[in-house]
């Protein structure tokens, strides 16, 4: 009981970066965003935001992961 009252912030904290990487994503890409913006339209950042994606994938797995882990007796 004790891993799921641990994965659940950790998956609420990939997905928030998950999706702050998506959105740098489609700045970078035009689609989205101000065009005032110093990220909209810049290649930099549509590289920055398939990172930060990434990143927040792997955090959701590591909570999936760890909500998935029997504990020890």
């Amino acid at each position: 009981m004790v891993s799921m009252r641990i994965a659940i912030p950790i998956i609420g904290a990939g997905v928030i970066v998950f999706a702050f990487g998506v959105l740098f994503f489609l700045q970078g890409n035009s689609v989205v965003g101000p065009t005032s913006s110093f990220m909209y339209s810049n290649t930099k950042w549509i590289t920055y935001g398939e990172a930060i994606a990434a990143v927040g994938m792997g955090v959701i797995v590591l909570g999936i992961v760890t909500s998935l882990r029997r504990p020890r007796s």
